[in-house]
Order: C-alpha cells, then structure tokens, then sequence
C-alpha cells in the first residue's frame, strides 16, 4: 500500500510545482506588461492588465487547496512537510506580485494623463531585476536550490537603492516645476511597488532556504544560506 501512496503524493507534489510556476509566470507578465505600458505609453496594454487579474486569483485559490489536500491525504514529514507549507506561503506572495502588477497599473493609467516627466531608465531596470528575482526564486523553490535562492536575496540591495535613487531624482523634478508634481509621484509610486515585489521574490527565496535546511533566514538573510 505504502509502495502505492509515496509515487502518487510525489506526483502530486511534482504538479503542485507546475502550479506555483504557471502562477509566477503570470504574475510576472503582469508586471512586465504593466511596465511596458508605461514606457510605450500604451493605453491598450495597461487596460489589459487592469483586465486580467481573475486567472491569478484563481489559480491562488486551486493551489492553496491543493496544498491542504494533500497536508490532509498524506500527512507528510520533514522535507515534503515543509515544501507545501512554503508552497502555501508563495502562493501568497505571488497573489499579492499579481495585486502590485494592478497597482502599478493604475498608476500607470493616472500617469499617461500627463505629459513625460523625464526619460524612463531606472524603473524599466527595477522592473527587469524583480522579474528575475521572481523567476530564479521560484526555479530555485522546483529545484531546491539554496544557492539560487541566496542569490535572490542578494539582489535586493540593489533594488533598494534604486528605488532611492528614483525618489532622489524625481523630487528634484518636483521642486524645479510644479507641474510635474502628480505624475512624479505616480512614478515614485511604481517604483515602490517594484520594490516590494523584489520583497515578495525575497520572501519565496527565503521559503526555499527553510524548505530545504530547516532554516529560518527572514531577519537575517544576509548571513547567507550556510550560516553565519
């Protein structure tokens, strides 16, 4: 019997994966279109994404159920055990990628009203670090790879001082013409949301560190995957 069950939780375990990925790879098109929107300043595209929310929060309701079958099926222990309660916990953090992909539209949606603020370099290059982020994050969770996942949580500096640098830059936009105040902001607000995404694709690295060693690293991840 046993013999039986361990192949089919495996299985399933192998699909729930699939889930996750499918899941992120909609998120992150969402932010990618999002941005694109803003740079090509493309009414079309961002209405898209303001449109196409409702396959992502389907998809966070299948897998958390999955996740709670088969916590109830199969009772798992240690590894596996802790591979659904981060797969429950990306889920999560992916629903809410898709949620910042929205806002960042919206945002978007107010900008274009105006004229250009300035040329955009800085926020398309925070959008293509928290998609990559996101991406190696959750390749790093199918492959158990703590590596990988340490290398995500190494690049949210980076984004960090980015989205300063934005807000540096735009505020002195804002204090040299008055006009440029509303869509500044809005700018200032995309590049937030970008860098929270970057936080949520940290948050996945992290559960793939604990998946994997049993290791907590969320306050203080900067030690690395193999300790201090």
């Amino acid at each position: 019997m046993a013999d039986r069950v361990v192949p089919h939780f495996q299985d399933e375990l192998e699909h729930l994966k699939r889930r996750l990925l499918e899941m992120g790879g909609l998120a992150e098109d969402r932010v990618r279109a999002a941005v694109e929107s803003l740079v090509s300043r493309d009414t079309v595209i961002v209405d898209h994404v303001l449109a196409g929310d409702t396959p992502i929060n389907q998809l966070h309701i299948e897998i958390d159920n999955r996740c709670f079958t088969l916590l109830a099926l199969y009772q798992p222990m240690a590894v596996d055990l802790r591979a659904i309660v981060s797969a429950v916990k990306i889920n999560t953090d992916l629903e809410r990628v898709g949620d910042l992909a929205i806002n960042i539209a919206e945002a978007v949606t107010r900008y274009l009203r105006h004229a250009p603020v300035k040329e955009l370099i800085d926020i398309p290059h925070m959008a293509r670090i928290a998609q990559t982020m996101l991406r190696d994050a959750l390749d790093a969770y199918v492959r158990r790879d703590t590596a990988m996942a340490q290398a995500v949580l190494d690049q949210d500096d980076e984004l960090d001082g980015l989205k300063t640098q934005v807000f540096r830059e735009l505020l002195t936009y804002m204090l040299q013409d008055p006009s440029k105040i509303e869509p500044a902001l809005d700018l200032i607000l995309i590049s937030r949301h970008l860098e929270r995404i970057g936080d949520h694709a940290t948050n996945v690295a992290e559960d793939v560190i604990f998946m994997v060693l049993a290791k907590d690293v969320r306050h203080h991840s900067g030690e690395g995957a193999d300790g201090p």
